[in-house]
Formats: structure tokens, sequence, C-alpha cells
């Protein structure tokens, strides 16, 4: 699933004019229909700021006065910051990890306490902030078990899918196909499909994230291809199939790269 960026999407369809102004993602369109949910592997409540850039740097010590007042009250939950290093580089994103869906009851409980310090020290130097729930699915990621859960650079492609009940369906099972063949053939290239639910009007349907150590690690072309290991797994009939359907499926899709920011993130005091 890795291979799904803009360096590689030219072999899904270059119809899709993936290399368009950013923000095409963005584009209003009618959002699919949702299937039935399951048990999430992992869930998230994710924040995105957009920052004025006079502000960016009084915005950076709201954030961390804000930090000291989750730690005072004891928040439970780590909050790793990323600040986006391609596209609108004035974007920061805070991914709020949470163990359940209740997880994100006690959070807002906890937090609320430090509501004030966020509106005086933080608000004010925003242009919009926006948050949704990203939720992880059963087989829609593929890590090996020592996997760092969190690395220097992370890519993040951002899908728009078709209307529909259709598209929604095609894309979810070829993304569960694909990664069902990376674990059979114990592919060397990491990821996970993030399906994000409650992000109002404009958002992407779904974001593929993928760690990276390194620029050199995000420039290098993974070996084989994913089209290849397809191939290699079901056959190149099938591989073909996945291939068309997975494309037919996508309405636009949008790109950028993150880098992790240790100072502005949140760790929880040890018990």
């Amino acid at each position: 699933m890795r291979s799904i960026t803009r360096r590689r999407l030219h072999a899904i369809n270059s119809a899709l004019l993936f290399a368009a102004a950013l923000g095409l993602a963005q584009a209003v369109t009618a959002g699919p229909v949702q299937a039935a949910d399951t048990s999430p592997t992992s869930l998230t409540y994710d924040v995105e700021d957009i920052v004025a850039p006079a502000q960016q740097a009084a915005y950076e010590a709201g954030v961390k006065s804000y930090n000291q007042c989750l730690s005072q009250h004891g928040f439970k939950y780590a909050v790793p910051a990323l600040e986006h290093v391609t596209g609108n580089t004035y974007v920061y994103s805070y991914v709020v990890i949470l163990p359940s869906w209740a997880g994100l009851d006690i959070s807002h409980s906890i937090a609320g306490a430090c509501d004030s310090a966020y509106e005086s020290d933080v608000n004010p130097h925003l242009l919009s902030e926006t948050a949704s729930i990203t939720a992880v699915k059963p087989g829609f990621s593929h890590y090996p078990s020592n996997m760092d859960p969190m690395t220097p650079l992370t890519e993040v492609i951002s899908f728009t899918l078709k209307p529909g009940l259709a598209a929604y369906e095609t894309f979810t099972g070829d993304v569960k196909a694909i990664y069902a063949a990376e674990a059979k053939s114990n592919w060397p290239h990491y990821s996970e499909l993030d399906e994000m639910d409650f992000a109002g009007p404009g958002a992407p349907d779904f974001q593929l994230i993928i760690p990276a150590k390194s620029w050199a690690q995000i420039g290098t072309p993974e070996s084989p291809s994913v089209w290849k290991m397809l191939a290699n797994v079901y056959g190149q009939r099938k591989a073909d199939q996945i291939h068309k359907s997975l494309d037919n499926s996508i309405a636009s899709s949008e790109e950028h790269v993150d880098r992790y920011d240790p100072s502005l993130s949140y760790t929880p005091p040890r018990q």
C-alpha cells in the first residue's frame, strides 16, 4: 500500500492529476455511504491548526504552555505533534492516541480543565482549526512487530472517493486485498490507511499514513513495486483488475510530508 504516493501514483492513473494544485482533495463532493463499522485496531482524535505566519513563534509558545497545563492535570494520552514541511508549511497536526471511543470522553473531560489556557494562549494565533476522528480497521495496516510508532517523517496521502457505496466498497476491498498480499509476501514497506469520520465538509475520506526515517527513504522507490508484489501473490490478471478498480473508485488525491516535533508533542506523566 505504501506505493500509493505521487512518485508512484502515475502507475495507477495519470488522469487523476495528482500533481494538481494543493487542496484538490478538499474539493466538495458527496461523501460515500459508510459500510458497517468494525472495531478499529487504532483510533485517534486529529486536530489540524493553520497558523498566521507572523504568529508562528507565539503559537508554538502557546502550545507548550497548554501542554504544561495538560501535564499538571494528569492528561493520560500521548499527543504527537507533526509540522507540515511540504504543501502549506504553516499547518500543524496533533494526534491524540486513544484506546477506544470511550477514551474520547475521558480525554475531553480531563482536557476541559485547560480550555481557558488554550483559548488565551493558542487561539489568538490561529487562522483556523479542524478536527476529525480517524480509525484504522482490521486488515488496513502493514507494520513489522518492532515498528517505531513515531518516525522523523511521515508521508500523508489523502483520498476523496467517488460518491456512493460502490466506490467505497471497491476502494476498501481493493485496499484490504493489497494489505493481505503485503502480509503474505512479507513486503518490506509499511503503512496504514486511516478512515476519517466526522471531519466536516470537503474533508477527504481516507488518509494513507507512511512512516519514513529520512528523505532518502521517501525518495527511494519500493522494490519490488506494489504491482509486481501483487502479481507475484495473485497473478498478473488479478493484479491488473485491482489496479483498475482501485483507480476507478478515487475522485482525487493530495499528499504532503509531516515532520515529528517532540518540542510540541505531549507525553503523559508516568503513573
